[in-house]
C-alpha cells in the first residue's frame, strides 16, 4: 500500500486482504509505505520477487503520476503486471449553496458568462478530482480555476464556508452535506449512474458525452509472475471484492465492486494512461 491506513484505497485493500488470508489459510499482511503519491510502495512491489506473494493495491492516480513526475524508478507498464480491476466510485460534482447553478449546463453557462472567477477545491495538485475539473474545462470551454489543498477535509471545509465554489467530491465526504443541505450535488462523474444516488444524473448525459472520471481501485504483482499466479490471484480476489460483507463495507464510500480478468484491467490501464496524460500536458499540471 502506498498511502496511509485509514484511506478509502487502505479500507479496501483491508477487506480484501482479509478474505484472502481465508481462502489461502494463512494471514495476508497490509503494509503501508507511503509517501511520493504511492511512488514508495509500488517500487517496492515492482522490485520483490515474482512469486505472487508481493500484491500492490492502487487508487487511479497509478495512471496519472507517470505524467506528473518525468524521473519514476519503475515502470508502469514493464515492471508491474495487472491482476484484476477491483472496484471503482464516482466523484460528485457540488456547489455551495450559493453558487446559482442546479445543472451541468447551468455551471457552463455561468463559468463562461465569469471567466475566471469560480473556483474549485480539491485534496491534492496532480489527483483526479483536480485532472476532473481540467477535463471539465477542456471538454466544455469553462474556466473553472483550481485551488489546491492538502488533504479532501480541509478542502470540504473552505467550500462549506464559501471560500471555493465547488468540488469534484468524494461521496464518503460529500453526501453528509448534501443531505444536510449544506452542500447541492449537481452530477456524478461516472459513465453510469450510481447506485448510491441513483437520482443524480451523469455529467456525460448532461450534455457532455464522452466525459467519464472514475476513481477505481485495482491489484497488480510484480511483471515476470507466472500466469498461473495471477490467474489464481485473480480470482480470489474478484471472489473477495462480491461477498456480500465486502460490498457492504465499500458502499459506505460509494464504491461498487468491479472484478475483472488482468487482460482487461491492463487494458484499461493503457487507456486511462493515455487519457490522463493529454490532459496533463494541455493543462501544464506539474508534480509540487
Amino acid at each position: 500500500m502506498g498511502y496511509p491506513p485509514g484511506g478509502p484505497t487502505d479500507i479496501l485493500a483491508r477487506a480484501v486482504s482479509q478474505k484472502l488470508g481465508e481462502a489461502f489459510g494463512q494471514q495476508v499482511i497490509v503494509d503501508n509505505r507511503p509517501g511520493a503519491s504511492g511512488i514508495i510502495g509500488a517500487e517496492l512491489v515492482a522490485k520483490s520477487p515474482t512469486d505472487g506473494y508481493t500484491l500492490l493495491m492502487v487508487p487511479a492516480t497509478y495512471a496519472v503520476i507517470p505524467s506528473i513526475y518525468p524521473k519514476m524508478p519503475y515502470d508502469n507498464e514493464r515492471d508491474l503486471t495487472p491482476v484484476s480491476l477491483v472496484a471503482a466510485a464516482p466523484f460528485i460534482l457540488v456547489v455551495h449553496p450559493t453558487l446559482p447553478v442546479k445543472t451541468v449546463q447551468d455551471l457552463i453557462a455561468l463559468s463562461r458568462a465569469r471567466p475566471g472567477q469560480i473556483n474549485y477545491a480539491s485534496a491534492s495538485n496532480g489527483g483526479l478530482p483536480h485532472l476532473a475539473g481540467e477535463l471539465f474545462n477542456s471538454m466544455t470551454g469553462a474556466t473553472l480555476v483550481h485551488i489546491p489543498y492538502k488533504g479532501a477535509a480541509p478542502a470540504t471545509t473552505d467550500l462549506l464556508a464559501g471560500q471555493v465554489q465547488l468540488m469534484f467530491n468524494n461521496m464518503l465526504s460529500a453526501m453528509p452535506h448534501v443531505k444536510s443541505g449544506k452542500l447541492r450535488a449537481i452530477a456524478v462523474t461516472s459513465i453510469k449512474r450510481s447506485r448510491a444516488v441513483p437520482e443524480l444524473p451523469t455529467i456525460a448525459e448532461s450534455g457532455i458525452p464522452g466525459y467519464e472520471v472514475s476513481g477505481w481501485y485495482g491489484v497488480l504483482v510484480a511483471a515476470g509472475t507466472a500466469p498461473d499466479i495471477v490467474a489464481r490471484l485473480n480470482g480470489e480476489i474478484n471472489r473477495a471484492a462480491r461477498l456480500p460483507e465486502v460490498v457492504q463495507r465499500m458502499a459506505g464510500d460509494g464504491v461498487e465492486a468491479v472484478g475483472s480478468t488482468p487482460e482487461y484491467f491492463g487494458n484499461y490501464l493503457r487507456q486511462e494512461s493515455a487519457k490522463w496524460s493529454k490532459v496533463v500536458k494541455r493543462s501544464g499540471i506539474k508534480a509540487d
